[in-house]
């Protein structure tokens, strides 16, 4: 059976098609991937904040490590409520997300056996490294959808991750404040693009 070969134009068409369904697929009602991070990983920010804050015991930290939970619950709903159409476009940004979640994971274990070989280790790096993480995520979801908005929101969150990156080489000590820089970051790069992604979603689907 002969192939039959696509035009140019016919490509671009099917690839703009390809990026539209993705856009559709990533409506808040199908599972907004940006908007429950965004709104999850700012409200434990301030939760946090207020906690450590308030209480003066650092132990409270430790519910940073709720965003694995949080992780692993999103990863059962994705499998639980699986869309239907899945474009190459959905899986590249599926693919490059599960890279990403790796790399969190992959800190996280190597942080805990150098704590073991050191006898210590400070885990408050591991903010700056996820705002790092996560906004080469954003980009390059950015990229696939052909979103500037997308692609350039993690500017603040890298900025951030640099400052306290560089407070790291300094010496300066670690503040409380940085809870609130981190969430700030995630309330720009994933919330605000977010609800842009829905609203072009919705525009779409009510042109269709």
């Amino acid at each position: 059976m002969e192939e039959k070969r696509l035009s140019e134009k016919e490509s671009l068409e099917l690839i703009s098609r390809m990026i539209q369904t993705t856009r559709e697929n990533m409506q808040v009602g199908s599972g907004n991937q940006f908007l429950y991070w965004g709104y999850f990983t700012a409200a434990l920010s301030v939760i946090l904040f207020m906690l450590v804050y308030y209480t003066g015991d650092s132990r409270w930290s430790l519910g940073w490590f709720g965003m694995f939970l949080f992780w692993f619950y999103m990863r059962w709903m994705e499998r639980k409520n699986e869309s239907a159409v899945i474009t190459y476009a959905d899986r590249a940004i599926m693919q490059v997300w599960l890279v990403i979640g790796s790399l969190f994971i992959l800190t996280v274990l190597v942080m805990f056996a150098l704590s073991f070989y050191y006898g210590g280790v400070d885990f408050s790096l591991m903010l700056p490294l996820s705002l790092l993480y996560a906004g080469i995520g954003v980009s390059i979801t950015g990229v696939i959808l052909r979103s500037r908005l997308v692609t350039w929101s993690p500017l603040v969150a890298f900025c951030f991750a640099i400052y306290m990156l560089m407070a790291f080489t300094i010496h300066r000590a670690v503040t409380i404040d940085w809870y609130l820089y981190f969430g700030l970051s995630f309330v720009v790069m994933m919330i605000v693009p977010g609800h842009y992604i829905n609203r072009k979603a919705k525009e779409s689907c009510s042109k269709n």
